[in-house]
């Protein structure tokens, strides 16, 4: 509820909405503004399923610091929470809008400010689309590595705010390896610059590695220094059919431990096989238990790709195809692409974990999520970015059917359960939001959640920002 104050409210009593829209309008301009019931709606929600979210008071679409600046110190002043969000692509609800808030929306905010090919850095705003800005650097002959599934929508502010990862993580990493310094507005309205755009400094605290996962939770990233790396050679993949999981998932150690640095290694179950033949006609084999496809961007990855099948084979696979060029390579990755939107397909709704293991434990897993699927009469089926560990199995439900809908958040609890049991972690790359703030109590503990819960204070006093979120 947002309540009537004079000019000050106390801390957890929202501002008046004529209040907050008179202080916000002083210093914004109007087109920044949004205010119409119905369009403030559509900022509500990212794409997690089972989250809970409220009904903005005002959406504000900044374009400058300083309205950043602004927004904050109003927010601060009226004690009204501020929800910030890139393209809401994100799936675990750390986007999604707490009542009465104002949801600040970074996507105007999407400028690339400067690349440097001497120095190796890209300095960008929060709301620069992933692809467009790999596009940009390329054109340097450069490389910006981070590719989450989305890319093609995803922002760079979102990246960051979730530690995104994406397909090439395995020999790349994720988003926080490329995050060198960052320009963060405080909940108070203060501008905190982080760390560098030099290629070493260890200067204080990592603060810049702190606002990287934290989901808008200390502060709103405002601008960016990235690290980026030589355009490398055109990958080849390589698919590799298995009669079973296990041995596709043997095939995954045998390359990693071999020593081979694939720039892809992805795999796919016979559920998923079977739902992107559904919707996108790949002639994908739908006899094959699992598929593994291996990439390679060296100098000769037709070597390297030789070398990988060999291991493939030793290990089970039933067939073993090559790409022979950039199409064929590129073909082989839009099945992998369409994965997701194969699955959510299959019954309408999905809930997408994100859980990663040691790769040793990585058949375990597989068999594991088999059995959930069993136990709760579900499909669920699973991607991975094999070569990390880091699993995506999708539970498929009806969303109109409560019990089925039941069914769903408990196999998918028990996917998360499963995934510590092994020795892994309830999320890889997707974040915590409200999807899974309970099990991050669990993974941390009740010290780790201590501490983590102080860092949250000392950065954002009041809990104004993202409430709600992470614990």
């Amino acid at each position: 509820m947002i309540m009537s104050s004079g000019t000050h409210s106390t801390p957890g009593t929202p501002a008046a909405p004529a209040d907050l829209l008179d202080r916000l309008r002083a210093g914004l301009p109007a087109d920044a503004l949004l205010t119409d019931p119905d369009v403030t709606a559509s900022y509500a929600n990212d794409m997690a399923s089972f989250c809970e979210a409220g009904t903005p008071a005002v959406v504000v679409l900044p374009r400058t610091v300083e309205e950043v600046q602004h927004v904050m110190r109003t927010a601060t002043e009226l004690k009204v929470p501020v929800v910030p969000q890139g393209a809401r692509t994100g799936l675990s609800g750390a986007a999604n809008a707490s009542e009465g808030c104002v949801v600040l929306s970074l996507v105007k905010m999407d400028r690339i400010i400067e690349i440097s090919p001497v120095d190796r850095i890209a300095v960008v705003e929060p709301g620069v689309i992933n692809a467009t800005l790999s596009r940009a650097v390329a054109e340097h002959g450069l490389f910006y590595p981070p590719d989450p599934s989305s890319w093609e929508m995803c922002t760079i502010g979102g990246n960051i705010g979730t530690a995104s990862g994406g397909l090439c993580c395995v020999k790349y990493g994720v988003t926080a390896e490329y995050v060198l310094g960052l320009d963060v507005v405080l909940a108070d309205g203060r501008l905190l610059s982080t760390g560098r755009r030099t290629a070493k400094g260890v200067a204080g605290y990592d603060l810049t590695r702190l606002f990287v996962g934290s989901e808008g939770s200390l502060g709103i990233v405002v601008r960016a220094v990235l690290a980026l790396k030589p355009q490398p050679p055109r990958q080849l993949v390589l698919a590799a059919e298995f009669g079973s999981a296990a041995d596709a998932c043997a095939a995954v150690c045998k390359i990693m431990e071999g020593g081979h640095v694939p720039s892809l290694l992805e795999l796919m179950d016979r559920t998923t096989i079977r739902a992107v033949n559904a919707l996108g006609n790949m002639g994908l084999p739908e006899t094959t238990e699992a598929l593994l496809l291996a990439a390679f961007d060296t100098p000769d990855p037709a070597a390297d790709l030789a070398a990988v099948g060999a291991l493939c084979e030793a290990a089970g696979a039933t067939q073993v195809v090559p790409a022979e060029d950039a199409a064929e390579s590129e073909l082989l990755l839009q099945a992998r692409r369409l994965s997701l939107t194969a699955l959510e397909a299959v019954k309408g709704t999905t809930m997408i974990d994100d859980v990663c293991v040691p790769r040793s434990r990585l058949g375990d897993m597989l068999d594991g999520v088999e059995r959930i699927a069993d136990k709760y009469g579900l499909t669920i089926g699973v991607c991975a970015h094999a070569g990390d560990g880091n699993t995506h199995p999708t539970v498929c439900f009806d969303a109109a059917d409560p019990d089925e809908s039941r069914r769903a958040r408990e196999s998918f609890d028990e996917i998360m359960a499963l995934g510590l049991e092994l020795g892994g972690t309830i999320t890889g790359e997707h974040g915590v939001g409200v999807l899974k703030k309970e099990w991050l109590a669990r993974e941390l503990g009740p010290v780790g959640v201590e501490m983590q819960r102080a860092v949250k204070t000392a950065f954002d006093p009041h809990h104004l920002l993202n409430p709600g979120k992470l614990f």
